[in-house]
């Protein structure tokens, strides 16, 4: 096998994966793709040959990183972040689309950061640390940046009791821990 043969394999096995992560950061298809491409030709471009699975965890970094870049250059926000699933086996089928669709557009209201936070600690289901670590953010930044977007999504989604179960407390405005 060539590192061609582990790219095609890449893209084939997680390409689509990779593309719904990027486009919850994103919003946007078209930017999901370009920042795949964008990790997966820096991954690949000594062109020797690696394992998939070490090297998906790689990408999703170097697309977390190019979406925090792009953020800093541009400060602003660019659309709706969507919330990718695989597709419903249950008959609720409708129901959990148009609830996808309420919490993408309910993340349009966040900061890049903000949301940056939510998607690491509610799809990643990464911890505390380990997003403050990615984000470059200390622990207590990431538990004021998930404080402030429950509360900007709270009102838009309804109150959520199963995110009480978790690490996320709420700090009223202006309030130091």
């Amino acid at each position: 096998m060539t590192w061609e043969d582990d790219l095609g394999r890449l893209v084939q096995e997680r390409g689509g994966a990779l593309v719904a992560y990027a486009r919850l950061l994103t919003g946007d298809v078209h930017a999901a793709q370009d920042l795949v491409q964008d990790a997966v030709v820096n991954m690949y471009a000594r062109r020797r040959r690696r394992d998939v699975d070490e090297v998906e965890a790689y990408v999703r970094r170097a697309i977390l990183n190019a979406y925090l870049d792009g953020w800093r250059r541009r400060r602003r926000l660019d659309q709706v972040a969507h919330l990718v699933a695989t597709a419903p086996q249950a008959a609720d089928a409708f129901a959990e689309v148009g609830d996808r669709a309420d919490v993408a557009a309910a993340l349009d209201h966040l900061s890049p950061r903000e949301r940056a936070c939510v998607v690491l600690r509610f799809y990643d289901d990464l911890t505390l640390p380990e997003i403050g670590q990615r984000l470059g953010l200390s622990e207590g930044a990431v538990k004021r940046y998930l404080s402030d977007a429950r509360r900007r999504l709270e009102p838009i989604l309804g109150p959520r009791p199963e995110l009480d179960a978790h690490d996320l407390t709420t700090v009223p405005k202006g309030a130091r821990r």
